[in-house]
């Protein structure tokens, strides 16, 4: 019996890879045009969220979403949330109809046919380089100009102890925040990490629950007073705690 467990459990990773790689193959003519530009990125943007849909519809993951608040279009936002899953990006290109741009680890590049188009759309980070990561602040920015939102997952990567529910955040996401005086929308991911954790041996078909919560605002914040930072990290940080620890009482 655990023979066949650990079989399926293989095949259900491979089709995965299989649901990422071949719309993207599919669409490539397409994909290819609209990043060719930082003009038609919000083309390619269309395009990836299909593409989210068909990983998420094809590996038997449904989604259900709750909203406190509602994102507007042509708004510029701070998108973050807990993060233990590839499928969080996924869910994170449904959630938001409003094109962003992911700040995510420099490492998924190598992931085959999806690593190139990754790495020309997205901000890649070297979180062991103070170079790297100045250069993320920059782009980032020029992004927030351009009138797109952002998205980055701040607690830096996928907790390394299993027993960490939410781990501390970094300050790149509340900084960006309040330099550009746009909301954080803080999100919730309850069932990722036991649908499709990064552990190769495990996860199953089911539900995706998800909360976007009330948007927490900026105006009037500044880098000047180093108690604002502090102070707007920690309050993301409680409510998606909080939330999470409630939600895992059900």
């Amino acid at each position: 019996m655990k023979i066949v467990r650990y079989f399926l459990w293989t095949l259900w990773r491979i089709w995965f890879y299989i649901l990422m790689g071949v719309p993207i193959i599919v669409l490539s003519p397409l994909l290819i045009i609209t990043i060719s530009s930082e003009k038609t990125y919000p083309q390619f943007f269309v395009l990836a969220r299909i593409w989210a849909k068909i990983i998420l519809f094809g590996m038997g993951l449904p989604y259900k979403i709750e909203r406190d608040e509602q994102i507007q279009k042509g708004k510029s936002y701070m998108l973050v949330a807990n993060h233990t899953s590839m499928t969080d990006i996924m869910l994170m290109l449904v959630i938001s109809k409003n094109p962003f741009v992911f700040v995510g680890k420099k490492e998924l590049v190598k992931i085959p046919i999806f690593g190139f188009f990754y790495k020309r759309t997205c901000i890649l980070v070297d979180r062991n380089s103070s170079k790297s990561r100045f250069e993320v602040f920059k782009r980032a920015q020029k992004r927030l100009d351009q009138g797109l939102s952002i998205c980055i997952f701040p607690e830096g990567g996928v907790p390394d102890d299993e027993s960490i529910l939410l781990d501390e955040f970094k300050d790149g996401a509340f900084r960006l925040a309040i330099e550009h005086q746009i909301p954080i929308v803080p999100m919730s991911f309850y069932d990722n990490k036991k649908r499709f954790s990064f552990s190769f041996f495990s996860g199953k078909p089911g539900l995706l629950r998800a909360k976007v919560h009330h948007f927490v605002p900026t105006d009037g914040l500044s880098m000047e007073d180093k108690t604002d930072l502090k102070n707007l990290k920690d309050k993301v940080w409680q409510i998606l705690y909080n939330d999470l620890v409630e939600k895992a009482k059900k």
